[in-house]
C-alpha cells in the first residue's frame, strides 16, 4: 500500500491557542493548533512565526528543528507550507491573513473570529476567492463530538419550540473603546455562541447567510460607572426552524460558562462546557394519561469531544478531496453579521 502524502504546515502565532494551551492538564488534549497538528500523522510542521522571540524558541524546541521567523513576510519568503495556521490576536487577523493568502497555500486554518468586523471579513473573503485559497475557520464546536450528537438528536425532539444559549464571563460584553483590539466577550467568545446556535439550526449544507434574523434586544445592562460599556445583554431572534431563539451574554459573572439548550415538542437537550443532558418524551411516572420528559439513557457522553483533532482531520480530508470544510469563511462571516447586528442596538 502506497504511503499517504504528508502535508507541510506553518503556525503563525505560538501563544495560547497556537501552542501553550497544549500544556493545560485540565483541558481535553490536544487543546492547541500545534499539538493537534503534531498528533495528526498526515501533517508535518515545517515553520513557525511569532513576534515574541522567546516564545517562538520554546515552540521550536517542542516541534523540533522547524524554520522560524519573527516576521511573516520573511517566513513566507523562505518556506512554502501547504497549510498555514493563523493563531494571532484579533487585531492582527487582517494583515497576517492577507499575507498568508498571498502566499497561496493549499489551505489556511484561521482562528476565530474571522476578523474584527464584517468589513475586514469581507476583504479577506474577496482576497481568498481571488487567489483561490480555501479557509477553514476554527469555530471549534462545529467539530466536537458532543455537539455533533446534539445536532443529530434534533430530529428526535419534534418541532423546535425554544433555543436558549448563554455565555457567562467577567469580561464586559461590549466596550466601544476596544473596537480596535476586539477585547470584549461579544466578539471573543460570543462568536462561538452565535456560530454553534446557527450550526444546530442550519441544515446539512452551510447557509450562505445567517440563519438567525429579526434580532432585537430583550434587555441590556450598562456599566454604572461607564454607561457606554455593556455588561449584560439578552437578545431575541428567530430562524426558519424556531421563532424563539434567546442569546444571553453576561459580563458580570464570576465564572465562565457556555451552554445551549434546545427544547422541542417531544424532547430537549442541553450541551455546553461540562454539560451533556438529553431528554425524551415517555409515559409519565407521576400522572396517569400524561407524558413527561425523562433522561434518554441511549445517548452516551463521548469520552473525548475531539474538537481540535477533528478540526485538523477535516482539514486533511478536505485536502485529500474526501470532504468539504465544516467551517469556512462563510460561517465566520455569518457569525460576524449577527454580532454586528446586535451591536447596532447598543
Amino acid at each position: 500500500m502506497a504511503r499517504k502524502k504528508k502535508y507541510t504546515a506553518a503556525v503563525i502565532g505560538t501563544g495560547r491557542i497556537g501552542f501553550t494551551l497544549g500544556f493545560d492538564k485540565k483541558r481535553e488534549q490536544p487543546a492547541s493548533h500545534t499539538m493537534a497538528l503534531v498528533k495528526n500523522r498526515r501533517v508535518h510542521i515545517v515553520a513557525g512565526c511569532d513576534t515574541d522571540r522567546s516564545r517562538l524558541e520554546r515552540w521550536a524546541d517542542y516541534v523540533g528543528n522547524p524554520s522560524c521567523s519573527t516576521e511573516v513576510s520573511h517566513l513566507f519568503a523562505t518556506v512554502k507550507p501547504e497549510i498555514i495556521v493563523i493563531a494571532v490576536n484579533e487585531d492582527s487577523h487582517l494583515k497576517v491573513a492577507m499575507d498568508a493568502i498571498n502566499a497561496r497555500p493549499k489551505l489556511i486554518i484561521l482562528e476565530k473570529p474571522v476578523a474584527l468586523n464584517l468589513k475586514q471579513g469581507g476583504e479577506l473573503k474577496f482576497a481568498a476567492e481571488l487567489r483561490k485559497v480555501p479557509v477553514l475557520v476554527n469555530h471549534e464546536r462545529r467539530f466536537a463530538e458532543d455537539y455533533r450528537i446534539a445536532k443529530d438528536y434534533i430530529s428526535k425532539i419534534g418541532a423546535i419550540q425554544t433555543v436558549n444559549a448563554r455565555l457567562d464571563s467577567g469580561l464586559y460584553v461590549y466596550n466601544p473603546e476596544k473596537e480596535a483590539s476586539g477585547e470584549y466577550s461579544l466578539l471573543h467568545d460570543g462568536t462561538h455562541l452565535v456560530d454553534i446556535v446557527m450550526y444546530l439550526l442550519e441544515g446539512n449544507e452551510i447557509s450562505k447567510e445567517p440563519v438567525l434574523r429579526d434580532i432585537k434586544l430583550s434587555s441590556v445592562y450598562y456599566d454604572k460607572e461607564k454607561p457606554e460599556v455593556v455588561r449584560n445583554v439578552t437578545v431575541h431572534c428567530r430562524s426558519d426552524k424556531c421563532n424563539d431563539v434567546n442569546l444571553f451574554f453576561s459580563g458580570r459573572s464570576r465564572f465562565f460558562g457556555f451552554e445551549v439548550e434546545v427544547i422541542g415538542t417531544e424532547g430537549r437537550f442541553k450541551v455546553g462546557n461540562g454539560i451533556f443532558e438529553f431528554y425524551t418524551r415517555k409515559e409519565s411516572k407521576l400522572y396517569t394519561g400524561f407524558y413527561s420528559l425523562l433522561p434518554d439513557k441511549t445517548v452516551k457522553r463521548p469520552k473525548k469531544t475531539c474538537y481540535f483533532s477533528n478540526m485538523v482531520k477535516n482539514a486533511v480530508d478536505f485536502l485529500d478531496g474526501k470532504a468539504a470544510l465544516k467551517s469556512n469563511l462563510q460561517t465566520g462571516l455569518n457569525a460576524l453579521t449577527v454580532l454586528e447586528e446586535i451591536k447596532k442596538h447598543f
